[in-house]
């Protein structure tokens, strides 16, 4: 596969900025789709075919991380693309797992952490 496309959602700006710049510095990605709640990536998702892996904010307005998790399991399309949840709340975990995500991030975002989980991902893509 190569490179992977990345959509990260949350909702808050420099959480949103700081991980862009994480992902842009790491060679297995080719680009980063953004949006600010789970409403408008399911929007993203729909005009980007080609997702190969989602970073979750969980606290967000409009549409919460939550309820972003029951849109994609519903999607037979989506519910196939890896979701790494970063979130500051720990007691979401079972939670998140449950709904179908990959992973879990406790942040702040640490990059070395970040970049692990990715190439477990780019790693699942290439077996």
């Amino acid at each position: 596969m190569g490179k992977i496309n990345i959509l990260s959602v949350d909702d808050d700006f420099i959480n949103l900025k700081l991980v862009s710049s994480i992902l842009k510095r790491n060679g297995h990605i080719n680009k980063v789709v953004e949006a600010t709640n789970g409403l408008e990536a399911l929007e993203k998702l729909k005009s980007n075919k080609d997702i190969n892996l989602i970073l979750l904010d969980m606290v967000m307005p409009v549409m919460d991380g939550s309820k972003f998790l029951d849109n994609l399991l519903a999607n037979e399309e989506w519910k196939k693309i890896p979701v790494i949840v970063l979130t500051t709340d720990e007691t979401t975990k079972q939670e998140v797992f449950e709904k179908g995500a990959y992973d879990f991030i406790l942040k702040p975002v640490r990059e070395y952490v970040l970049n692990e989980k990715i190439d477990k991902v780019v790693e699942l893509y290439n077996n």
